[in-house]
């Protein structure tokens, strides 16, 4: 499912800074789902033998069935995790996303409001990522805490150290992908080795096409993911192709 990182000395350091993050919630989510969490990591950097009997414990997951929350998906169910996956539903979401959730045993979750405020910031040219994301994820937060699930994952890249996992409210967020020091490479591996590299959902395609400025922002966080070795130098020169056209 996933490999051990071998001798690459920055995923090495993320890692090792990781383990100091889950000691801080260790008391937040019980031994067992601290220890196998700990075997994991400890399996990502040392390989060996690693236990995946079933824990019994509950995993909520931000799934949008895109590639990045898929994985995390996956490696959790590996690793013996009993995860609900979570999916906001969005009005630019495709039929066959919805029915891949569904097939995943997804709960849906509706956001008030969405559309009009994705409307109104289309229409003053202004970005739509982080609002989109903040909305999704403050739905997805309170269904987990109102199925009684403390641990609440995402499929975030990038996080690393004290917040790739960390204590929000009633919940401990985990940011699977980047907790165990993966990149996207590893993440399509994990999916079956498919991803079309394109940038964006159809609705920030619609926005960029009306106010090309919007692709900057896309481009900046192709090369965040870049620097911070999420990406592979070729994979982001074709998303930035991507964004480019569109």
């Amino acid at each position: 499912m996933i490999r051990p990182i071998g001798d690459d000395f920055v995923k090495r350091y993320r890692l090792e800074y990781n383990r100091e993050a889950l000691e801080e919630i260790r008391g937040r989510i019980g031994e067992k789902a601290y220890s196998r969490l700990q075997e994991l990591l400890e399996y990502r950097l040392t390989g060996g033998k690693f236990d995946r009997s079933p824990t019994g414990v509950k995993i909520a997951l931000a799934f949008s069935a895109g590639s990045d929350s898929t994985a995390a998906l996956k490696i959790l169910r590996w690793a013996g995790f009993d995860v609900v996956p979570i999916t906001a539903r969005l009005p630019q979401m495709r039929q066959e996303e919805i029915e891949r959730a569904s097939r995943e045993g997804a709960v849906f979750v509706d956001i008030h409001g969405y559309r009009e405020e994705m409307e109104g910031l289309i229409e003053k040219r202004a970005p739509i990522c982080g609002r989109c994301h903040s909305m999704v994820m403050n739905v997805v937060e309170r269904k987990a805490i109102e199925l009684g699930i403390g641990i609440l994952a995402t499929g975030d890249l990038l996080s690393s150290g004290l917040i790739s996992v960390y204590p929000k409210g009633e919940l401990v967020i985990l940011n699977l992908p980047a907790f165990l020091a993966l990149d996207k490479g590893e993440v399509i591996e994990t999916t079956g080795g498919r991803y079309d590299f394109s940038f964006g959902c159809r609705l920030w395609k619609l926005a960029a096409r009306d106010n090309p400025s919007i692709k900057r922002y896309g481009i900046q966080r192709v090369l965040r993911e870049t620097r911070a070795r999420a990406l592979k130098p070729e994979m982001a020169v074709r998303l930035i192709e991507d964004i480019l056209l569109s």
